[in-house]
């Protein structure tokens, strides 16, 4: 079993910034790729970034891309993500979530998921 609890949200402005942290416990970390996925009201959850359990590799949705930045800690059993120029469209609920030997855009190969971190980005 994996752990993951998020922390960082809250209510910025638009143009700013929030570094979103995800530490998990339990089975080795090292050995699960990583991902952020969200979800406003209303909408299914999409995809927003995942990291490899490598840290050699990384993808993000196209709605991101340049603005946010995914990275993780193997030390501190923690994935961070750094989101910049936010707009009020990246407002959702964010959740991290945990793959064993998988990292990819796809949801249903995430085997552990959070509960989320509420991130709202105002005009």
């Amino acid at each position: 079993q994996v752990q993951l609890v998020e922390s960082g949200g809250g209510l910025v402005q638009a143009g700013g910034s929030l570094r979103l942290s995800c530490a998990a416990s339990g089975r080795t970390f090292s050995s699960y790729g990583m991902g952020w996925f969200r979800q406003a009201p209303g909408k299914e959850r999409e995809f927003v970034a995942a990291i490899s359990w490598s840290d050699s590799m990384t993808w993000y949705a196209d709605p991101v891309k340049g603005r946010f930045t995914i990275s993780r800690d193997n030390a501190k059993n923690t994935v961070y993500l750094q989101m910049n120029s936010l707009k009020p469209e990246d407002t959702a609920r964010y959740y991290c979530a945990a793959a064993e030997y998988y990292s990819g855009s796809v949801y249903s190969r995430y085997n552990y998921w959070g509960q989320g971190t509420q991130v709202t980005v105002s005009s």
